[in-house]
């Protein structure tokens, strides 16, 4: 759902409780988006979002492709690489 800002000001209510059953409400100012709605998500045990264990737990799920994979050395040897080209 897309709205105007003084329809989301008149309606703001209305437009959370859309939010909240997963609509997607988009704000916008003369035709151009500037803001979404979007629930919070709940605190739950992996914690809040942007934690470092919630973070840490995607990261696991959601592995590189082995091609994407660099081991530290590697990773090291690049920034030094880097640096050494900026010289």
């Amino acid at each position: 759902m897309k709205v105007n800002v003084l329809e989301a000001k008149n309606r703001l209510s209305e437009l959370i409780r859309s939010a909240q059953a997963g609509e997607d409400v988009v704000i916008a100012n003369r035709g151009e988006p500037v803001a979404r709605l979007v629930p919070i998500a709940k605190y739950d045990e992996a914690g809040p979002l942007g934690s470092p264990a919630r973070i840490l737990n995607w990261l696991r799920r959601n592995p590189l492709p082995a091609s994407s994979q660099r081991s530290a050395e590697e990773i090291d040897a690049g920034i030094a690489a880097e640096r050494d080209a900026w010289d």
